[in-house]
């Protein structure tokens, strides 16, 4: 498990232990360290003491240079186990006497060095002047000891820091596992009382207050929190029962009008049916009736014009028209009421090649009509192709017809952009219209010239309307009488 995974409760008595045993060594290591430094210059002293008592019993043996006298001198060394050898040097630094008497090169040196007392090759030497009173120098004492001394204090010294170490360790560990609960334990209960709130879901449990510190200020705080997540919990419970009544209310609204929708869709629907029959009887039953009319009239017409003179004829004449404008009122009426329950089916459509499709058509059918078509490619549109077609074909031929008077007649079809909106416009340059009377274009069977002028039955642009108005579009013109017309229709 890793550290940070731990238990608060061993992790405050790890630290608590870490901080002591931190202590605890950096004192040790300074104990130890100023019992080495003051035992080596005790050592030092002691030694530099005993030099100066032995060279100032050394100068009658080096003022005669009597050898036996200095070795039995230094011979006097042996009492103490530290000293490991020493030599007498006379001024001219030739060698005396040495202890032991047979000394090796390694214990003594050849030559005496410079004065001083210095710890060196792990022993602790010196070499101190031999003169007496005020006198000349008569020589150099050379003695050296061992350091055993140092490192049976340092053992020592080593072995108390342990033991003293571990003795505040397991009291530094007693106190830690006795004193931490005091930290860990309001933690601990705020612990314990947020995993109730959480898995429980219940705010109304509150955490336990130890003590004025900052952790009492942290439990009241998460007290506080708790008082408020609770009080929160209850507004939004009855602000649910609210919603679930208004969702009940608004369910049951609902239900009542998906059966009013229900009736009226059957009310529509037989609406629908009866409209089917009225239509299946003008597209019949009219229609016979209008067929006979024209055709005795052609009857008479043919044979016995003679008998009803100029008058008969004219008036057999104005009877066959009648019928046939009737006839074509009956299919346009049965065309827009095909456009205003027709299924609409979006996709994407070029106008601009369904507009030239049209106008082959047109000049196809009247080849001795130049009129001149000025298509802007690259118009696309969604929406139903069918019935867009049927737009385009009503604005188109209503273009061409009312420019038939012109000397040089054009109909054009472009597209602009107006307040972000794609607005397509059909123009002419033929008879236009007066402003004023504007808003009866697009009603059924109403027209602004007469048909002596111009052909038509008033229901093509009623019915350009009804298709743009299921596009969730709007059309409108603009115009001048003898300066042509505008349509424009958005989609």
């Amino acid at each position: 498990m890793a550290i940070r995974d731990w238990p608060i409760k061993r992790k405050l008595t790890a630290i608590l232990l870490l901080i002591s045993g931190l202590v605890l060594v950096l004192t040790s290591a300074a104990f130890v360290t100023y019992q080495v430094v003051t035992f080596r210059q005790t050592m030092r002293n002691n030694l530099a003491t005993r030099s100066r008592i032995l060279a100032a019993n050394s100068t009658a043996a080096l003022a005669f240079a009597n050898e036996a006298d200095a070795t039995e001198l230094l011979a006097a060394l042996k009492y103490d186990p530290h000293m490991v050898a020493a030599a007498l040097y006379d001024k001219n630094g030739r060698v005396l006497a040495t202890y032991p008497v047979a000394a090796s090169a390694d214990l003594v040196p050849p030559a005496p060095q410079p004065d001083g007392y210095r710890f060196e090759g792990g022993r602790l030497v010196g070499f101190t002047p031999v003169a007496q009173g005020g006198n000349q120098r008569l020589g150099t004492l050379y003695i050296a000891s061992d350091t055993k001394a140092v490192s049976d204090a340092l053992r020592l010294s080593g072995i108390i820091a342990v033991v003293v170490l571990a003795i505040a360790m397991l009291a530094a560990y007693a106190l830690a596992a006795a004193l931490q609960g005091r930290i860990s334990a309001p933690i601990l209960a705020l612990a314990d009382t947020a995993k109730v709130a959480s898995t429980g879901q219940d705010y109304s449990v509150r955490a336990p207050k130890f003590g004025e510190d900052e952790l009492g200020v942290l439990t009241d705080a998460f007290n506080e929190m708790l008082r408020r997540i609770e009080q929160q919990k209850q507004e939004l419970q009855q602000h649910a029962l609210g919603l679930e009544q208004r969702v009940a209310e608004r369910t049951q609204e609902l239900e009542h009008r998906n059966e009013q929708l229900k009736r009226n869709a059957a009310e529509l629907l037989a609406s629908n049916t009866e409209l089917d029959a009225f239509a299946y009887s003008v597209s019949h039953d009219l229609r016979a009736p209008l067929r006979s009319i024209d055709g005795f009239s052609q009857v008479l017409l043919e044979d016995y014009a003679a008998q009803l003179g100029d008058a008969g004829r004219d008036s057999l004449q104005r009877v066959r028209v009648a019928s046939q404008r009737m006839a074509t009122l009956i299919d346009d009426l049965l065309k827009l009421a095909r456009v205003t329950r027709a299924e609409m089916r979006t996709e994407p459509v070029d106008l601009s090649r369904m507009a030239q499709e049209i106008v082959a058509e047109i000049q196809r059918a009247t080849p001795d009509r130049p009129v001149e078509f000025a298509i802007a490619p690259g118009l696309l549109a969604q929406g139903d192709s069918r019935l867009l077609r049927v737009v385009l074909d009503n604005l188109l031929r209503n273009g061409w017809k009312y420019s038939a008077k012109r000397p040089q007649p054009r109909v054009e079809f472009s597209a602009l952009d107006q307040n972000g909106d794609r607005v397509f416009v059909i123009k002419d340059n033929g008879a236009g219209f007066d402003m004023r009377f504007a808003d009866k274009l697009f009603g059924v069977f109403q027209r602004l010239h007469s048909a002596s002028e111009f052909e038509g039955t008033g229901v093509g642009l009623a019915t350009v309307r009804r298709i743009v108005n299921r596009h969730g579009g709007r059309v409108w013109a603009e115009g001048a009488v003898d300066q042509g017309a505008s349509f424009y229709f958005t989609l």
